[in-house]
């Protein structure tokens, strides 16, 4: 019996020592945060609630940062370019990360869809946000993709544009 009962505490001391804070997830309460607002995104939805105050945003930079209205504002000057635009709904992936600095990370990659207001072209990008999360609330954004087929179909509908008006008498 007594080797039983060292046995049982030996076992529970075990598994206690060996319970560790999760690291990394792909289902967390800060995960959904950053679904919805994704969701915000495709919608046209530009709600700043789930940003801290102090909140920097990053898009495609390591400098000129953005507050959370100024983010906001930025989406909505460049819907100007497309009639449809959003994230696509199917191959996407978010993982949440505590790193060794106890700092807690969204990250998500994700498929980007427009279609060009000026021509219908339909272009599709691959991106990479992360988010950075204290106490519920994004403090930092980060956004990463390459603009260059955007870029180019923008200078060559702005090109047509001048060429047609050159044209006229």
């Amino acid at each position: 019996m007594r080797k039983l009962f060292l046995f049982g505490l030996a076992l529970t001391m075990l598994t206690a020592c060996n319970t560790k804070p999760v690291r990394y997830t792909q289902n967390s309460p800060e995960i959904d945060v950053v679904k919805k607002h994704i969701a915000n995104y495709n919608n046209k939805n530009y709600d700043t609630g789930i940003y801290a105050d102090s909140s920097k945003t990053f898009l495609n930079t390591k400098k000129n940062a953005m507050t959370p209205g100024e983010a906001m504002e930025y989406h909505k000057q460049t819907d100007a370019n497309y009639s449809n635009r959003g994230f696509m709904a199917e191959d996407q992936e978010y993982e949440m990360v505590v790193t060794d600095d106890g700092e807690t990370w969204v990250n998500c990659w994700l498929d980007w869809k427009g279609t060009l207001a000026g021509t219908g072209q339909e272009i599709e990008i691959p991106v990479h946000l992360t988010y950075r999360f204290v106490e519920g609330k994004v403090v930092r954004e980060l956004g990463y993709w390459d603009p260059t087929e955007i870029v180019l179909a923008l200078q060559k509908i702005e090109a047509q544009k001048n060429s047609s008006e050159e044209e006229k008498p």
